[in-house]
């Protein structure tokens, strides 16, 4: 009886004629929401264009509705901010919820996890297939392993449960072969009872989108394993995708700045060497600006840093991968052979968050993700030659924890990325420069990566300097 009212509910609440399968996640997911076992997990998997967002924000609407606990969550800033825009509910990181800082470590970047204090609440987390648990991802946080903290911060409440989603198609997180999130057997060692969907049958109207049409392409190659021969992208009768000769890119990602804003408009490339190239050539040729950092320019934080938000109630500690809009250079300086930038920044997706940080400005332009070890070990060492005077070791790294140039914020520019930085993301102009690819990068790799940047446009995908043997 109970079961059947849910169930309307959330049909109520989907915006379109459900699919035979929609239908049958819904009966699924209403089954798991009134279950008393108290252990049970539900994975959402889906696909580009099946309708998953679309289910989840009626199932959010629909327990507002009834006046249950729902609490969303995502993997980063941009993607929380995207499941807000569309489930019309406050979505936070993982991190933000389910970590604390501990204010009487004597390290500064130590979180443990936090103590769960919610009581029969649904924790919502979307772009599942990014979560790690490699146990190298940050040690600072909890035991190293996301989804292990993840996990045993939501069962540690009260009635708590969890329901992951996300599309195996993506690249799974760095240095693993899938997504551990998605993955019911890897689920079920925490000793849950896992309930899982597909969600396989594209909804949208293929017919109208490019970029949909190809993903779904992509993804059955995918699928079959085929991934030994250059995916052919049907550009032809789409008017979402199309290929763009080198000699054009200039002026059509300066309309795309005009139309959309830089904020919806994004450069996603095979490296980060590329990405430099693509961030000079847009500084210089667009942008027009001389100075190496300016007003008004885009930045991509580099590498987790904890020191210039301590005194924040609104962020806890700048994610790698968060952007970052430079309001005002106050000065620069050259210190300890490097470069650094006092500057006044906003968060574009931390509702505008400001923040006064020192920003190193030598991981500008390095082709690694952010400054080398070599260079890092250097940093330290020289500023701790500023320590020598101190006699006890403790109270030397006391300084150095305290010390404004050792924790410069490490930055990139942010109008080209990997594809790595761009997942969880989504913009409405992405321009995708998949560079030469040679016969052995031709892996299911390869097709995931070409997977991820497609799906991450919403109006238009460009592709850059396409060979014309690809397209058709």
């Amino acid at each position: 009886m109970i079961n059947s009212y849910l169930i309307g509910q959330i049909k109520e609440n989907f915006p379109y004629e459900l699919t035979s399968q929609q239908s049958q996640a819904v009966d699924a997911l209403a089954d798991f929401l009134l279950s008393p076992v108290n252990d049970s997990l539900f994975i959402l998997r889906g696909y580009a264009g099946t309708g998953k967002t679309s289910l989840v924000a009626a199932v959010v609407k629909t327990m507002m509705k009834l006046q249950q606990k729902a609490i969303l969550l995502a993997p980063t800033g941009r993607a929380a901010k995207v499941l807000s825009v569309y489930s019309g509910h406050p979505a936070f990181t993982i991190h933000k919820k389910i970590y604390r800082q501990q204010s009487f470590s004597n390290e500064l970047s130590n979180f443990s996890i936090n103590d769960n204090l919610h009581q029969h609440t649904l924790f919502i987390v979307d772009e599942a297939s990014m979560i790690s648990n490699d146990g190298l991802s940050s040690s600072s946080f909890g035991t190293g392993r996301l989804l292990d903290d993840l996990v045993q911060y939501v069962y540690s409440g009260q009635g708590c449960r969890l329901l992951l989603m996300g599309d195996t198609a993506q690249l799974p997180p760095v240095g693993e072969e899938e997504s551990p999130a998605l993955t019911a057997e890897v689920l079920q060692g925490y000793g849950l009872a896992v309930r899982e969907m597909d969600l396989t049958q594209v909804v949208r109207q293929l017919g109208d989108s490019g970029i949909l049409w190809n993903a779904t392409a992509l993804r059955q190659l995918i699928a079959d394993g085929d991934a030994f021969a250059l995916p052919k992208i049907k550009v032809t009768g789409f008017p979402d995708i199309r290929v763009l000769p080198g000699d054009e890119l200039i002026e059509e990602i300066s309309s795309c700045y005009d139309k959309v804003g830089m904020d919806e408009t994004i450069v996603v490339c095979r490296s980060n060497k590329r990405a430099n190239i693509y961030n000079k050539g847009i500084r210089n040729s667009i942008l027009y600006r001389e100075e190496e950092l300016s007003g008004g320019d885009l930045l991509m934080v580099a590498k987790n840093n904890y020191f210039w938000t301590e005194k924040c109630a609104e962020i806890d500690f700048i994610a790698n991968g968060d952007m970052a809009v430079v309001r005002r250079v106050r000065r620069t300086r050259e210190l300890y052979g490097f470069r650094f930038a006092d500057v006044q920044l906003t968060f574009p997706d931390y509702q505008d968050f400001e923040l006064e940080a020192t920003v190193l400005l030598d991981t500008l332009h390095t082709d690694a993700p952010a400054l080398p070890k070599a260079d890092n070990d250097r940093l330290f060492y020289t500023i701790l030659e500023d320590y020598a005077d101190i006699s006890t070791k403790r109270e030397r790294m006391k300084k150095m924890k305290a010390d404004p140039h050792y924790n410069a914020l490490q930055v990139k520019y942010g109008y080209a990325v990997t594809c790595h930085k761009a997942q969880g993301g989504q913009w409405k102009k992405v321009f995708l420069d998949q560079g030469y690819i040679s016969p052995e990068m031709l892996t299911p790799d390869y097709i995931r990566w070409l997977y991820t940047a497609f799906t991450r446009a919403t109006e238009t995908l460009y592709l850059v300097n396409y060979p014309k043997d690809q397209v058709e």
